[in-house]
């Protein structure tokens, strides 16, 4: 389907941070060996993501995979079972195996108590081998959850970066997104953080929800910026099936479009430039070091449930669900899990798949598709193996250049529909038969 078809005026279709999405993924049989899956792969230039799957509450937008408030003692096998897991994985890649960046998600790491943060680095460090005061490494966060005693000791272990979930400054706002929270304990959350010494924070703030107004949104961008953060992240509000405000359905793609042009331009104009239709990085910031890590090319090792990971020409991870029950049983199963070199949930990527993948990462992670590197990838010119590309030039998405395609700001816009559309027909038919739960 053309471009101009697909847009409809929705600009708010889908956020595909990466592809295929995991919807995709189905149950092996046989099963696949760790050691097969990584052999003839790259490794000297990994990511690696960790996940932890507990929050303190579960908020109404949300469709990540994580339960709410865990009873003691489900963290604790939950840190165990991850040992086994790098044990198994740092096994399969080899000790040459070398890590360029480090992300902790979830969830909310920061859920976790002190003691068990200091196990989860020990994991990192000692058993994957990934030198996280040596390498860019970035942990997420919540207000409640932060204490000057974590934030010490995530800056011992050489965290660079800390991203704090706010969404709104405003309690209504918060409560109408099923997360209810104090605007002075916001505050002070990021005040530790930007007296831990930790060098680059990231407030994520959310547009789009019930009752939220120009107003209200330019109070929470001011109340963000006043805290000097190197990056904001604003993301529109999206609502899926089995999340508490998906149960809730109304038609506000010309609200999320105005918040969005309001957000993306008020920030441009006090002092930050956008990288990425999301993300927006303070001009004043220092730039940090580059890493050799190319997200198109260079593979990423997941470790916990629900992390995945990914190499060339497959991608694996444990079983998706968005719904609490679905989340209890796949984190039940893992915890009881006892074989991880063994891998039965994935999908396969023949080779088209792996040129759209690196179309829409190069396209849609704030850099641009470079056609030298695509060639000496493929072997081959991508206007020739994806010729729809040639629409977004007639829409005037992109700067004519002969050596590589970037959005432009109207390009950066419809970011959520570019990347939809660029899934193939055999990735969209196995996400709509896919039985979420």
């Amino acid at each position: 389907m053309l471009l101009k078809e697909t847009i409809q005026d929705n600009y708010f279709q889908g956020y595909a941070y990466s592809y295929p999405h995991k919807s995709a993924y189905r149950q092996l049989s046989p099963a696949r060996s760790l050691d097969d899956i990584w052999a003839a792969e790259k490794k000297d230039s990994l990511f690696l993501y960790v996940h932890i799957p507990f929050c303190e509450m579960r908020c109404g937008f949300c469709n990540l995979f994580t339960i709410a408030n865990p009873k003691s003692p489900t963290q604790s096998p939950y840190l165990d079972k991850l040992q086994q897991q790098a044990t198994a994985v740092k096994s399969a890649i080899g000790e040459q195996a070398k890590f360029a960046r480090v992300a902790i998600g979830g969830g909310t790491p920061s859920y976790l108590s002190v003691p068990d943060l200091e196990q989860l680095f020990t994991i990192v460090n000692s058993t994957m081998g990934a030198v996280t005061q040596a390498v860019p490494t970035s942990v997420e966060s919540s207000p409640k959850t932060l204490t000057t005693e974590k934030l010490a000791l995530l800056k011992q272990y050489g965290t660079t970066r800390m991203s704090i979930g706010v969404q709104s400054f405003l309690l209504e706002e918060t409560k109408a997104l099923g997360r209810p929270q104090k605007t002075v304990e916001v505050q002070h959350a990021l005040q530790l953080i930007k007296d831990s010494g930790i060098p680059e924070m990231n407030i994520d703030l959310i547009y789009g929800m019930a009752g939220q107004t120009t107003q209200t949104w330019q109070y929470s961008l001011d109340q963000s910026i006043a805290f000097e953060p190197e990056e904001i992240f604003l993301y529109p509000l999206y609502v899926r099936p089995l999340t508490g405000l998906g149960l809730q359905e109304r038609a506000w793609n010309d609200h999320r479009l105005q918040l969005y042009r309001f957000g993306r331009d008020y920030l441009c104009a006090n002092g930050y430039e956008q990288i990425t239709m999301r993300i927006f990085r303070r001009k004043s910031a220092p730039q940090m070091p580059a890493t050799p890590y190319d997200g198109p090319t260079d593979g990423m090792v997941g470790l916990g449930v629900g992390a995945r990971s990914y190499t060339s020409g497959f991608h694996y991870s444990s079983e998706y669900a968005v719904g609490k029950k679905g989340v209890k049983e796949i984190i039940h199963s893992y915890n009881e899990q006892q074989n991880f070199s063994q891998i039965d949930y994935g999908v396969t990527l023949p080779v088209i798949e792996q040129q759209r993948r690196f179309v829409i990462k190069s396209l849609l992670e704030g850099g641009a598709l470079d056609f030298a590197a695509y060639g000496n990838t493929f072997g081959s010119h991508v206007l020739q193996d994806l010729p729809e590309l040639r629409e977004l030039y007639s829409l005037g998405l992109v700067a004519d250049n002969t050596a590589k395609i970037q959005l432009n700001k109207q390009g950066l816009e419809l970011s959520d529909v570019i990347g939809p559309w660029l899934y193939s027909s055999n990735v969209q038919e196995m996400m709509k038969k896919y039985d979420l739960a």
